[in-house]
């Protein structure tokens, strides 16, 4: 007797689930879909308008690319292997796109959906604690409209953008007792970064103390078991050391730290208070009223990495414009819904709709998108600069060894070596550390073609006027020249 076929009854079950999506789920992905085509828009268009660079989404565009033609991802732009400067292999899931359509643009899409797509098990999420499908719509909407969220959507590529679907994924599975769907989220959430720690570990321990002890436990356990191989194994073995980041931790590293802490602590209070740190975290917390607090378990997920960023030099961890803060917005989401929960029918849809108020409010004020208060001041795809470097580069032989001014590098990253001027001639965040800073590279010898705009700092004047007398110009326009190495 042979078996029923399987493909009709799976086809069933698909047409089954998409009738049984309400209109509010409808509506939900409607808003989701919008959002990604429009932040997919803004971020294409400020490529075209070279508002990309070498760091952060150059590097990224080189290494896939070198990846999926089958090549180790060493990355001439920064001078180390894209997978020892952190240990992302999910970023193995964007290769396949590259066998089709490769390039910087494909990665700023990419991040656009998956970002876009956190609101669906957020709307989940809200609906199942809520019970309301318009709960769930304004849980999403919480989410799509918040300042630290676009913030990051909108800062070139990173694969910490992942986190905006993973980590509200595995909160919404475990919620919901899916644990296959659970397991799956949280295997993705480990490959993001090494540090992701940081989030799984306090999520696996909510998972346990309120959902099921043995899954949360192991998937905290996962990820401190996927931090040591990827920092101690997978990253020391490219690069030679476990992380590069110990700088950003104040008082001499993680020793030094926890030494100040004990023996100096008012002065660890002055540096965590100090500089645009109050702010930051105002920034985070205003979008939800502070509505979080009434659901200290779940918000005390988000806290090791509010923590971090607060702590760290790097000042681009306390600011809501970069990517480091993505991964904690949807644990705050859930803390809202669960505080709303909380309050009581006759409360809930008031505490919801003010928090979207906050949200939409903090998000003209504080966003960077076209319909904010201040837009990011990029130039567009039609700008006369970008129509101009577009159209001079467009010559330069696929395989040549290139340095070209840093805005044209993510049109010229699919190649083995690309770097951006100075570099090699100096380098410049060059290298696993700063030994090389300054020196000149042994592949100053090998570039064949340079391209640089007509104006140029001192600096750069300077680092040209050392090397232009072996290259002569080939072709040229209102702002750019293009030079190629003279023969010998």
């Amino acid at each position: 007797m042979t078996a029923p076929p399987r493909i009709p009854a799976f086809i069933s079950r698909c047409r089954a689930q998409l009738l049984g999506v309400s209109p509010w789920g409808w509506a939900m992905c409607a808003m989701a879909l919008a959002h990604a085509v429009w932040m997919s828009w803004l971020q294409v268009d400020m490529h075209l308008g070279l508002g990309t660079f070498a760091y952060d989404v150059g590097l990224y565009d080189q290494g896939v690319w070198l990846l999926s033609r089958g090549e180790a991802p060493f990355v001439t732009l920064m001078g180390r292997n894209m997978l020892g400067d952190h240990a992302s292999l999910i970023l193995s899931f964007v290769v396949p796109f590259f066998w089709v359509v490769p390039g910087t643009a494909t990665l700023l899409v990419i991040q656009a959906f998956v970002v876009a797509a956190g609101a669906i098990p957020l709307y989940l999420f809200a609906r199942r604690v809520l019970h309301s499908g318009a709960m769930g719509f304004a849980a999403a909407f919480l989410w799509l409209a918040n300042p630290a969220m676009n913030g990051s959507a909108m800062e070139n590529f990173h694969p910490d953008s992942f986190l905006g679907l993973f980590i509200p994924l595995a909160l919404y599975a475990a919620h919901a007792k899916k644990w296959r769907l659970f397991a799956v989220a949280v295997v993705l959430a480990v490959m993001v970064k090494e540090d992701v720690l940081l989030v799984m570990v306090p999520l696996g321990i909510y998972v346990a103390w309120k959902y099921d002890r043995k899954k949360g436990l192991m998937a905290a356990g996962l990820s401190i078991v996927v931090t040591i191989l990827g920092m101690f194994v997978l990253m020391r073995s490219l690069i030679g050391v476990p992380t590069r980041n110990e700088w950003r931790i104040p008082f001499g590293g993680v020793s030094g730290f926890i030494k100040e802490t004990f023996t100096n602590p008012i002065a660890v209070v002055k540096h965590i208070f100090s500089g645009d740190r109050p702010l930051y975290l105002y920034q985070m917390t205003a979008p939800f009223a502070g509505l979080f607090l009434l659901a200290p378990g779940m918000t005390l997920v988000a806290i090791p990495v509010i923590l971090s960023n607060i702590v760290s030099t790097f000042w681009y961890q306390h600011s809501i414009q970069y990517h480091y803060s993505i991964v904690v917005v949807g644990p705050l989401v859930c803390a809202t819904v669960l505080a709303i929960s909380r309050l009581g029918d006759r409360f809930a849809k008031v505490a919801m709709v003010v928090t979207c108020l906050f949200t939409l409010t903090t998000s003209y004020l504080w966003g960077q998108h076209s319909l904010a208060q201040t837009p990011r001041g990029v130039l567009g795809a039609q700008a006369p600069v970008a129509v101009s470097a577009r159209d001079i580069i467009s010559t330069i032989p696929k395989d040549a060894v290139i340095s070209v001014y840093d805005p044209l590098v993510t049109f010229l990253a699919h190649r083995k070596e690309v770097y951006f001027f100075p570099n090699p001639f100096r380098a410049v965040y060059y290298g696993v550390d700063t030994s090389l800073e300054g020196t000149r590279l042994p592949a100053a010898d090998r570039v064949e073609y340079v391209v640089l705009p007509r104006s140029l700092n001192e600096q750069l004047q300077w680092d040209w006027s050392l090397v232009s007398a072996d290259f002569e110009e080939i072709d040229s326009n209102t702002y750019w020249q293009m030079f190629r190495r003279k023969a010998n």
